[in-house]
């Protein structure tokens, strides 16, 4: 049995969209809510199950948006209520880090955090957990941001790419030398030939008062303000606090928070079968494929001279294809998606626009 250090926090990051999942993940429904794989539990489950066995359930704590924290309170009930952190507009990954942060530090000075998506899949849970706690024991005796990476297996654009410099720490931990975000497919094949780059998971440690003090470096004043002399914070002053200035924050990743420019950032390469659910395209490369490289995703299907599909339609409903190759056929609720994979981001993009422009949010 795993002991949970009372120490080690993580913070999931649930507030996203998921338009590039679309039409299976909807405005009102992102994928991070939606039992995909129709395993009995959504993305976001999945995930806050692979983590609280290995964190204490009290030290979770769940960042999504206002119009989504109905879905967290009724999928999470055993998560404590003040630890859903319900932000008042969209922004990006790296201001919901800084909030968190904050609500950690002023719970524990000592602690030290994880963070990490809602929308990812690992196969071996037991080196996911064993890269972790080795993960937080580094960042509780060094003053600095810890990636995961995991070793490409294709030349994928949609991922960010990790250059591995000096070894430090003993074996799999490395300076990290650059950071690229989403490369076009010739740079992706480049990187992955040279052997010189990692996936970046999106999972990030660091303690608690390091990971603030880089924020504080990155970001304007905003939540410093109310720890100003004289303040009195409660939960409800911090709250009202939140609503009224986080708007205040800029549109930045974590990704480019921690990685760009930072020279205390270190990266691990870990092997525990990970994937990014983000794509229509790298769901495609990264499951197991039929004998006719299909993909199938909870549906009965009926395919013949079919090849290099992937497909998802309600269960409830009856697919019959013949004679596809290399397509996305994905229906949910009032829409039914089929175009080429491909690198599928940009096509499901102009879809998006298209749709909204002639039909409506109701599509959406």
């Amino acid at each position: 049995m795993t002991v949970k250090n009372k120490d080690n926090y993580c913070v999931i990051l649930a507030g996203g969209r998921g338009r590039r999942l679309w039409p299976c993940s909807r405005e009102k429904r992102p994928k991070q809510f939606v039992d995909f794989f129709s395993t009995g539990r959504t993305l976001m489950q999945a995930t806050f199950d692979r983590v609280c066995g290995i964190i204490p359930i009290e030290n979770i704590y769940i960042s999504t948006n206002h119009e989504y924290a109905h879905y967290v309170i009724e999928q999470l009930p055993e998560l404590p209520r003040e630890n859903v952190l319900s932000e008042p507009v969209h922004r990006n990954t790296a201001p919901s880090v800084a909030w968190a942060t904050y609500r950690i530090c002023h719970r524990n000075e000592h602690a030290r955090m994880m963070v990490i998506p809602s929308d990812q899949t690992v196969v071996r849970e037991d080196r996911f957990q064993e890269s972790v706690v080795n993960g937080m024991e580094l960042v509780a005796r060094n003053d600095q941001i810890l990636a995961l990476g995991v070793v490409p297996t294709r030349p994928e654009p949609g991922y960010g790419y990790i250059q591995i410099g000096d070894s430090v720490h003993g074996d799999n931990i490395y300076k990290v030398k650059s950071f690229t975000e989403k490369p076009d497919r010739q740079f992706a094949q480049m990187f992955v030939d040279s052997g010189e780059f990692l996936w970046n998971t999106g999972i990030y440690m660091a303690s608690v008062a390091y990971m603030r003090q880089h924020l504080h470096s990155i970001f304007p004043a905003v939540l410093r303000k109310i720890d100003e002399p004289g303040m009195h914070v409660t939960l409800e002053n911090e709250l009202l606090f939140v609503e009224e200035n986080f708007p205040s924050y800029p549109n930045l990743s974590i990704d480019f928070g921690l990685l760009d420019n930072n020279k205390d950032v270190c990266v691990m390469r870990c092997d525990f079968g990970w994937a990014d659910l983000g794509m229509w395209h790298s769901i495609y490369e990264g499951m197991r494929k039929s004998q006719d490289d299909n993909v199938v995703i909870g549906s009965n299907v009926i395919t013949e001279d079919c090849r290099g599909n992937i497909i998802k339609v309600p269960q409830d409903h009856l697919a019959v294809i013949n004679g596809l190759e290399g397509c996305i056929v994905a229906e949910e609720g009032n829409v039914l998606l089929v175009c080429k994979k491909g690198d599928s981001s940009a096509l499901i993009r102009k879809y998006i626009s298209e749709v909204q422009l002639k039909y409506g949010e109701d599509f959406i």
